[in-house]
């Protein structure tokens, strides 16, 4: 087996790891091991050697500010969970959206949870984390299993982010055109790949559906009978005000805009979204406090006991984050996403290049866990088709753009994922396993969208 095919080994290791085992820390810790092995010159006598690069490479994350940011917003978001649960925000809000009529039963609150996530596109995680807070307590209410709400936030937020592009995801996205000579714009071509980015908009039109009917399919369909295991997160707590929820998170959605034009110097296209994200959820951690304190009911030391224990609540999925941050480095460089990219192939007949670019990015997306960095390899690939070929440029990057959003969607290595399994309160492995038929089903759609577009115009 040459050294080009051995760089798939470290993701296929992590899903089989996960598959057998059910232990997602495990899976990523060995993949990050069989990942620092193959970049040793001599595999059986650098077993030992591999065995602390492995831990350098997860120490190596914190060198990233970036990383950093999201572990420590990651926690954080334990303590903001705690705090608005402890102080009885979460309750009085639910009870309070449905005195009003906003949500009367399942379907409302599963409308109303698509519609917060479609609202707030700044930040996929922000828009991950806002409506799964909100949704939590009405799913819990009307009987619907936090599988079906991680899959509502999940495939809601990355296809909002790539489709209104006024966020980080569109400056990125500009950034990695901007060092091509194009004859269009790169804003116009960027602009132009809304109604092409098919994957994205069968997504949301799914999960509009899905809500709108009540009705599942696959797994998901029987996590409805599923009785949400209780822990600390489900005891009672008896309501208080709404305002206990609302505030913090009017101030963590406001207070993410608001840094977004900060971290841009103005231009919230510009902005930083792990430096947002960060200091919104902060911001909001501190408002809930002061809150809580000012209301007689709570002490500083039992405040602070609240949100260490939130922290702790979240620390095994963190942990899944830390670990995913480094196996993406580490498979960064073995270069298994150029290899798969390069499956694409230079001979392939014009009709069949842009469905191909989707597969590429949706296999690099599914086994680096990191839809951004497929941009970074596939961007670089799809241009100068779009050069040398005559191709269209926002049907090609449309394609690859949907590729990296996939594998958000259904990779058990994926940080996002693993976000929107915190944000929903969720298992990660159920989150994983009820909502891939829905990624693949989409998935298999856009292919054929593709297709049939390419042998029409090309």
């Amino acid at each position: 087996m040459s050294a080009e095919w051995l760089s798939v080994l470290p993701p296929v290791v992590a899903i089989a790891v996960v598959l057998w085992r059910r232990e997602v820390i495990l899976a990523l810790f060995l993949s990050i091991f069989t990942a620092e092995l193959l970049q040793q010159s001599s595999l059986l006598s650098s077993v030992p050697m591999a065995g602390m690069f492995t831990l350098e490479r997860i120490v190596g994350v914190f060198e990233d500010k970036d990383n950093a940011r999201i572990l420590i917003f990651s926690l954080m978001i334990g303590a903001l969970l705690a705090y608005i649960r402890q102080s009885g925000g979460v309750s009085a809000m639910v009870s309070s959206i449905i005195k009003r009529g906003v949500a009367r039963n399942g379907r409302q609150a599963a409308m109303l949870t698509s519609g917060v996530g479609a609202a707030v596109f700044v930040e996929s995680n922000l828009s991950v984390l806002t409506a799964g807070i909100l949704s939590r307590g009405l799913f819990d209410r009307f009987g619907l299993s936090r599988a079906k709400l991680a899959y509502i936030i999940d495939s809601t937020s990355a296809p909002i982010c790539i489709l209104i592009l006024l966020n980080a995801w569109g400056a990125y996205i500009l950034a990695l055109l901007g060092s091509y000579e194009l004859e269009v714009p790169a804003a116009q071509i960027l602009w132009g790949t809304v109604p092409l980015n098919f994957y994205a908009l069968v997504t949301l039109v799914i999960v509009v559906f899905s809500a709108w009917t009540g009705k599942y399919f696959g797994p998901m369909a029987s996590s409805a009978t599923l009785k949400h295991e209780d822990s600390a997160e489900d005891l009672p707590v008896e309501a208080t005000h709404p305002s206990y929820m609302f505030v913090p998170l009017l101030v963590m959605v406001g207070g993410m805009v608001a840094f977004m034009f900060w971290t841009g110097d103005g231009v919230m296209a510009n902005g930083s979204g792990s430096r947002s994200v960060l200091y919104s959820v902060a911001l909001a951690c501190l408002v809930a406090y002061v809150m809580m304190l000012s209301s007689g009911n709570f002490t500083h030391i039992k405040l602070v006991k609240i949100g260490f224990e939130g922290m702790g609540e979240l620390l095994p999925l963190v942990t899944i984050v830390l670990f995913s941050l480094a196996l993406g480095a580490s498979l960064k460089e073995l270069g298994t996403g150029i290899f798969i990219a390069g499956l694409v192939g230079e001979f392939l007949p014009v009709y069949l290049i842009v469905p191909m670019m989707f597969l590429a990015g949706a296999l690099i997306s599914f086994s680096t866990g990191t839809s951004w960095g497929t941009f970074a390899i596939l961007i670089p690939i799809g241009v100068p088709l779009i050069q040398a070929l005559g191709l269209p440029p926002s049907l090609v990057l449309a394609a690859i753009l949907g590729g990296g959003i996939f594998g958000d969607h259904c990779s058990p290595i994926s940080d996002t994922t693993a976000v929107s399994a915190i944000a929903s309160g969720c298992d990660l492995l159920e989150h994983v396993r009820t909502q891939l038929p829905y990624a693949l089903f989409a998935g298999g759609v856009t292919v054929v969208m593709y297709f049939v577009v390419s042998v029409i115009y090309l």
